[in-house]
C-alpha cells in the first residue's frame, strides 16, 4: 500500500502546475473606501482579460476578498462556470495546498501589486521580483512548476 501512496505522489510531484497570476484592474479612485470597485476602464481591462483567457483550460479562479479582484476575474469566471473561491494571500500554505490539490492543471490568482510579487517568488523559490508600481495595470504572469521552488518558469506579458 505505501509503494502504491508513494508512487501517486511522485507522480503528482512530477506533474507541472501553471499558475496565472494578476493584479486586479483599474480601481475606482472616486470611491473613498478601502474596497473600491473597478473603475471604467478597469471593467474593460476585466473584460480584455476574459476575453484573452477565455480559450485557457483553468481548473480553478481564486482572488483576495476585495472587490477590485474579484470583478477583475468575475468576467473569466462567468464564462468559464467556475466560482471565484478565496484565498489570503499571505498565507504560502494556501499556495501549497492549491498547487497539490490542481497538480497538472492551470489556476488563475487575482491579487494586488504587492501580493502577486510575493506569490510569483514563493512559487519560484527566490525573491527576484519586487512591489509593483501603484499604477502598474495589465501584467499576466505565467509560472509553471512541478512543486514550490522547483523547475520554475515564467512568462511576464501585459495586456
Amino acid at each position: 500500500m505505501f509503494g502504491l501512496m508513494s508512487n501517486v505522489l511522485l507522480a503528482q510531484d512530477n506533474m507541472i502546475t501553471t499558475f496565472i497570476l494578476v493584479r486586479h484592474a483599474e480601481k475606482d479612485l472616486t470611491q473613498s473606501t478601502n474596497d473600491p470597485d473597478l473603475s471604467a476602464e478597469g471593467k474593460g481591462r476585466a473584460i480584455k482579460l476574459a476575453e484573452m483567457l477565455k480559450k485557457t483550460d483553468i481548473q480553478a479562479i481564486y482572488s483576495t476578498p476585495y472587490k477590485r479582484t474579484q470583478q477583475t476575474v468575475q468576467s473569466l469566471a462567468s464564462a468559464k462556470g467556475l466560482q471565484i473561491m478565496p484565498y489570503e494571500a499571505n498565507k504560502m500554505d494556501e499556495i501549497d495546498n492549491m498547487i497539490r490539490q490542481h497538480a497538472g492543471g492551470t489556476v488563475l490568482l487575482s491579487g494586488h501589486s504587492n501580493t502577486v510579487p510575493m506569490i510569483l517568488n514563493y512559487l519560484i523559490g527566490e525573491e527576484k521580483y519586487k512591489i509593483l508600481e501603484d499604477g502598474d495595470y495589465g501584467n499576466i504572469i505565467l509560472v509553471s512548476v512541478t512543486m514550490q521552488g522547483k523547475n520554475a518558469k515564467v512568462v511576464w506579458m501585459r495586456y
